[in-house]
């Protein structure tokens, strides 16, 4: 693939993690599960909120991959990024048809959560690869963390976002054990601790905006 074909790709790709229409490569694993009891108003409205946080999470893993592998100095890490970002494009296209079929929408907000993920990722990529894929793992960690409490805060009718949500859990884990094999090192606490505060900031803000 030249140079070109490459741009196009990735540019693509950010316009469809920003605006919607991503394609996903795996059937959602809600597409084949019974939608059980009728939700009402205020469980539709809080299933829609927090897989537009899930969504806005795939956003941003979507910038910090491409940014990541930008910058890589190892073909190597950028194909195993490259793997879990076309895992990560698969949760993205869940959660945009889930949102859809909850008769809600993503966040309004996603071109900024793609630009401030995007210069992170880039920031992380720069400080060398090992410094790159412990990012990514923690963030997978924290990710997955973020996952297991929704599954506890979805409507217990709701099975067809719980399917989603646990595929995306098993998914994560996955992608931050590869970072962690790869080379990737454990992040100083302050670091983790800022990760924490920020994603805090955006977990709020999506589930309503």
């Amino acid at each position: 693939m030249s140079q070109i074909d490459s741009f196009i790709l990735e540019f693509d790709t950010a316009l469809r993690s920003v605006f919607g229409g991503a394609n996903a490569h795996r059937a959602s694993p809600g597409a084949e599960v019974l939608s059980g009891s009728v939700l009402d108003v205020a469980e539709r409205e809080h299933a829609a909120g927090l897989m537009r946080v899930n969504h806005v999470g795939e956003v941003c893993a979507q910038a910090l991959y491409q940014s990541q592998k930008l910058v890589a100095r190892n073909s190597e890490i950028q194909e195993m990024l490259n793997c879990s970002a076309q895992e990560e494009m698969d949760h993205l296209a869940w959660c945009e048809a889930r949102l859809l079929e909850l008769g809600s929408h993503p966040s309004y907000l996603n071109p900024i959560w793609y630009a401030g993920s995007f210069a992170i990722g880039l920031i992380a990529g720069l400080a060398g690869d090992k410094w790159s894929l412990g990012f990514v793992a923690e963030t997978e960690k924290q990710v997955e963390s973020h996952l297991e409490s929704h599954l506890q805060k979805l409507p217990l009718e709701d099975h067809r976002s719980r399917a989603i949500v646990d595929q995306m859990r098993i998914d994560e884990i996955e992608h931050g054990h590869a970072a962690i094999a790869a080379g990737g090192v454990v992040l100083a606490r302050p670091i983790k601790r800022m990760m924490q505060e920020m994603s805090k900031i955006m977990t709020a803000t999506a589930y309503k905006i």
